[in-house]
């Protein structure tokens, strides 16, 4: 009863004392491809992702119904870091919707041209005068926020000391004056929502023996997904952890730093989530073993009698460094490796029903009529075709004809058309799917009904799988190339994809690059089939990883090359329009539907 009262109470009263506007309130996830477009043409990074904010402390004046609620000392403002912009989830600062809207659209133009130098004031000053000359088309709108923001402010007039001068300090920054050489942090005042507010991520400080693979080692205990800002801590590893250090002098908090190590059978507090969500930033400290010692016994490679077959020696290739901005030469080498004394695939009877169905299906489209443009007779108008015409006739230097190439007629043509399929066997790949099937077990079926579906089409196409344990042992599974048909052989090995280490994507699409630049199809299709992000044992993890990726792409479309993406991750849209494009991937929200997706995203490109 006494708890039933307790959180009545804490609603209620949390309830009266808010501020904020829920019926004009703007979602991020409506606004992340509109901001996405301002941050990219205000000269934003391109490998910097979106995320929601997590609540941070603020000061300010506060009401004695916020004091007696305990609420106001936290909010969820913009915040940058070096490879992340948070913004708030839902914006209802004030009470008109386009106004929130607007200041997505600012946050997104001020992150772009920020330059932290340790001063906030400052630093947000500056950013937002270089935000507003580059955009000038949107000082209206910013001058409609900064009113509608100074309206709920409090006044400087009502406030006593330190802080009567930060405030003014701060009003004095928003309306372009200056701060008046006072120095202050977001914490001192009230939240200035048209602002951002930086610190350094814990990522950045670590070795690099700690960054990699850490989204596999997460325990399956606490299950949150709040976002929330971490902070490098380093201390020197004792040689008697059992020990507990006994402090007479100070009464610690749970957001202080504690020199003891925490066994591993120690059972879980039930108030962690509690305490982590009151806590400003989270303390990451190493703890004293490498990555290799905790992922030696799963991931050592195997013998060369239980491991597959290498098949011919290494190619180096080169990697993109985005640091230096060079491309290393040489810096990967990529091994060919072929299954060894592979069983007979024997797909299920739903399986080749799917199979018979996609088959016929190309064979449907492999002789069905195609549009033919810029012709001087047909059907319909060739809209791009017209443009041109239209846009030539306005020189007076250009001929007039009276047969202009501007229509579309459909006639049977002769395809020239070449497919490489691209397929992540990660250890990611071994999670569960559905209920009844692993990821791999998914992407097997893809490759089967895939290879059925193209050889009724009867267009050449080659079939590989990739993984990678640091850049000396990029993987290459061999499972058909352009000058072998499609056969039991090829089936077995189909059956016998295994999931297994990590994902150095790009140096498998230059690999992949290679193969299809000496193909003479004048159309070169280079599709991946993945699960998520790159990653690997060494640096390649984070935003080396994506760029890394990203040259690759940019090195396979100068290459002549149309490379696309398909995907069963649920966060695809965060980093895969960075490297692919907006329409250049194709997300599968369901597994079981990837079967039929990757052969439908291949007909629809062979169309184009």
């Amino acid at each position: 009863m006494e708890e039933m009262v307790g959180r009545w109470w804490h609603q209620a009263i949390t309830k009266v004392t808010r501020l904020d506007h829920p019926a004009a309130a703007v979602q991020l996830q409506d606004m992340q491809k509109c901001i996405g477009i301002f941050f990219r043409a205000a000269g934003g990074l391109p490998a910097l992702r979106f995320t929601p904010a997590s609540m941070q402390a603020v000061g300010g004046q506060r009401h004695w119904l916020q004091k007696l609620a305990g609420s106001g000392q936290r909010a969820d403002t913009a915040q940058l870091e070096p490879d992340v912009l948070a913004l708030p989830a839902t914006l209802a600062v004030f009470d008109d919707v386009q106004l929130n809207r607007d200041l997505y659209l600012w946050l997104a133009m001020l992150s772009a041209c920020f330059v932290h130098r340790g001063d906030w004031v400052n630093d947000n000053l500056m950013a937002s005068q270089t935000a507003l000359t580059q955009f000038p088309g949107f000082v209206t709108r910013y001058q409609a926020l900064l009113l509608a923001h100074l309206a709920q402010r409090p006044d400087p007039a009502h406030l006593h000391g330190i802080a009567a001068q930060t405030e003014a300090a701060v009003q004095a920054a928003l309306m372009g004056q200056g701060n008046a050489g006072h120095a202050c942090q977001p914490q001192d005042v009230a939240a200035v929502w048209l602002w951002l507010s930086t610190s350094a991520t814990a990522t950045e400080n670590r070795p690099a023996s700690h960054k990699s693979a850490e989204a596999r080692q997460q325990p399956a205990a606490l299950k949150d997904q709040q976002r929330r800002r971490t902070q490098a801590t380093s201390h020197e590893q004792s040689r008697n952890p059992m020990v507990l250090p006994f402090r007479a002098e100070a009464l610690m908090s749970w957001s202080e730093m504690v020199h003891v190590n925490r066994s591993t059978d120690d059972d879980e507090d039930g108030n962690a989530l509690n305490a982590a969500n009151d806590m400003d930033k989270l303390s990451v400290a190493p703890d004293g073993q490498t990555l290799a010692s905790r992922v030696k016994f799963d991931l050592d490679l195997p013998s060369s009698s239980a491991d597959d077959t290498p098949v011919g020696p290494g190619i180096a290739l080169p990697e993109w460094d985005y640091r230096r901005a060079v491309l290393q030469p040489d810096h990967c080498l990529v091994q060919v490796m072929q299954a060894q004394h592979c069983a007979p695939f024997t797909p299920s009877a739903a399986l080749r029903l799917t199979a018979k169905r996609l088959r016929r299906r190309l064979e449907t489209l492999r002789d069905a009529p195609r549009a033919v443009h810029g012709q001087d007779s047909g059907n319909d108008v060739d809209l791009d075709a017209w443009v041109r015409f239209h846009a030539d006739q306005l020189d007076t230097a250009t001929p007039y004809s009276d047969t202009p190439p501007v229509y579309t007629r459909r006639a049977r043509l002769d395809r020239s058309l070449a497919t490489l399929l691209l397929a992540d066997l990660s250890l990611s790949t071994d999670a569960f799917a559905t209920a009844n099937a692993r990821v791999i077990d998914v992407i097997r079926d893809a490759l089967f009904v895939f290879g059925e579906a193209l050889h009724a089409a009867g267009d050449p196409f080659a079939i590989w799988g990739f993984s990678s344990v640091r850049r000396q042992h990029v993987r290459m599974q061999h499972i058909k190339t352009f000058d072998e048909c499609w056969s039991d052989a090829s089936r077995a090995r189909v059956g016998a994809i295994k999931p297994g280490y990590y994902t150095r994507m790009g140096a498998a699409i230059r690999h992949a690059t290679l193969q299809l630049a000496h193909r003479p199809e004048r159309k070169r299709l280079l599709m991946l089939l993945t699960d998520g992000k790159p990653n690997d044992l060494d640096v390649y993890e984070g935003r080396y990883g994506l760029e890394d990726t990203r040259q690759a792409v940019r090195e396979a479309h100068a290459a002549g090359l149309i490379p696309f993406c398909v995907t069963i991750d649920e966060k695809a849209h965060d980093y895969l329009p960075m490297l692919f494009g907006q329409n250049g991937y194709a997300m599968v929200r369901h597994p079981q539907d990837l079967v039929r997706q990757l052969t439908q995203a291949w007909a629809t490109l062979s169309r184009r």
